[in-house]
């Protein structure tokens, strides 16, 4: 069969479809999104199923305004892959755009749980949450729609809401889970035309034969009505909390254990601190973000794991935080000792993600203070962890240029070439120019000059559809060089 007969694994397949992804986001930093979409289209004719060009694509669609589309592609990214976190918030992102908050939400606390340290999955959670305390304050009339699209619901996503979220308030766990005592009267006025909604659907967990029946997506009836009840439930308890005055009095008793100035919710207290160190860190205050992450570790160390059940796991995200802010002050002996108090809680949690990070960041430190050979030993640790194709592609060239100053070049050029083919994975202009320029160095060490220019020349292209004239200004010197030793 030749190439062009459907065989999406042959080489020039493979090279075509790298050439319209590369099109395809030259075009969206442009902000062209049709003729972007067109070009991600025309890629997966070649791979139907490519999940980077199917996120790629559902992004188009979300800024053109297509969400159904949008929403399309990102289910179809995770097909085969449930944990595929760029497929998980463009999928969020397409639910929030279509104004399914709740639905939405359950995507940012899914992908969140999977990576933590992913901000866009924080700010989708505040944002949704925000928007849905602002429909209730206002009034809005929302709708429950029990349509036939309520098959992306899967059964574990009641885990994914925040933990301070109340449970169904069906007959057996009404006491349990209502924190906050809400009169009929006062729920009434609260939801106007959601509250026969919320009747309703407690009047129809009653029905054992409905509830045990299937929508069309597969999906167990009574885990969808419970689903919504949760929302409702928790729209109810955001809008007391926010009124003041008597209702807030009468809940003091049951935090009376509590040391005083703890937060009633630790999950959501815990959510913008680490938002806030995030922030404080991004706009280049890390002396801020280190004093916050300082406070906030201290009160959690207060805390019991009653209230904290995932204690383990918070400090060790502290700890990271710690580090990173280290980092940035140039305090490396204690970075590098935080760093290493977050693996050693992530291992002990069995937290692969936050085993992952800390050994990246160790990593990180090693090579910034010149231990390449320990930097590699703490990369390499990390290698069966790895999940993403950037996190890869970012990974094999950061090993392979530690092994490149060592002067180990055939080492070098290996992890070269892993890093080159992960970045043909997610179709990333960027990673493709780091990975050929890292492979054209080490072919150079090793004396082959005419790979060592196929690999420049290479870099180059990738250099100039970015439209970066430094960068290319730079590769064209060093291709020119190797230009020159090849004709001696």
């Amino acid at each position: 069969m030749s190439d062009t007969d459907g065989d999406s694994k042959g080489p020039k397949s493979r090279g075509v479809f790298c050439d319209l992804m590369d099109l395809g986001n030259v075009l969206c930093r442009r902000g062209d999104w049709e003729k972007a979409g067109e070009s991600f289209t025309t890629a997966l004719t070649l791979k139907p199923d490519e999940k980077n060009g199917l996120v790629c694509r559902s992004r188009c669609y979300l800024h053109m305004g297509q969400f159904e589309n949008a929403l399309r592609d990102a289910e179809a990214s995770l097909k085969d892959d449930k944990t595929f976190c760029e497929g998980l918030y463009q999928k969020a992102e397409a639910l929030y755009h279509m104004g399914e908050l709740e639905f939405a939400l359950v995507f940012y606390h899914r992908g969140q749980k999977l990576r933590p340290q992913m901000q866009e999955f924080r700010l989708g959670i505040q944002k949704a949450q925000d928007d849905i305390v602002n429909c209730i304050n206002n009034n809005t009339s929302v709708k429950l729609k029990m349509n036939e699209d309520a098959s992306f619901l899967q059964k574990d996503e009641e885990k994914a809401q925040p933990s301070t979220s109340i449970q169904p308030l069906t007959e057996e766990n009404k006491d349990q889970t209502q924190k906050t005592p809400v009169s009929e009267k006062v729920t009434r006025q609260l939801f106007g035309e959601f509250y026969s909604d919320k009747k309703y659907l407690e009047n129809l967990l009653k029905d054992d034969g409905l509830v045990k029946s299937k929508t069309k997506g597969g999906e167990n009836l009574q885990d969808v009505i419970r689903t919504y009840l949760k929302y409702l439930d928790t729209c109810t308890e955001a809008f007391n909390r926010k009124k003041p005055g008597k209702r807030e009095n009468q809940s003091k008793p049951k935090c009376s254990k509590q040391r005083p100035g703890a937060p009633r919710e630790p999950a959501r207290f815990l959510l913008k601190s680490l938002d806030d160190i995030d922030a404080e860190l991004t706009s280049g205050n890390a002396e801020g973000s280190l004093k916050k992450a300082k406070e906030v570790m201290e009160e959690v160390q207060r805390w019991s794991e009653k209230v904290v059940p995932d204690k383990k796991e918070v400090l060790g995200s502290l700890h990271s935080c710690i580090g990173n802010a280290l980092i940035e002050l140039g305090d490396m002996d204690n970075a590098l000792e935080h760093h290493q108090k977050d693996l050693e809680l992530a291992m002990k949690c069995n937290h692969p993600e936050a085993m992952s990070r800390a050994l990246d960041n160790i990593g990180r430190v090693y090579a910034q203070i010149g231990d390449f050979t320990k930097a590699i030993e703490f990369w390499e640790k990390k290698i069966p962890l790895l999940r993403r194709g950037e996190e890869k592609t970012w990974l094999f060239h950061e090993i392979g240029r530690c092994y490149l100053e060592l002067g180990l070049h055939k080492e070098a050029r290996d992890y070269g070439v892993r890093s080159l083919a992960a970045a043909d994975e997610i179709a990333d202009d960027k990673w493709h120019i780091n990975a050929n320029v890292l492979v054209a160095q080490s072919e150079m060490k090793l004396g082959n000059i005419e790979s060592c220019v196929v690999r420049f020349e290479r870099a180059l292209t990738h250099a100039k559809l970015q439209e970066d004239d430094f960068l290319a200004n730079a590769i064209q010197k060093a291709l020119d060089e190797a230009k020159t030793q090849l004709s001696r």
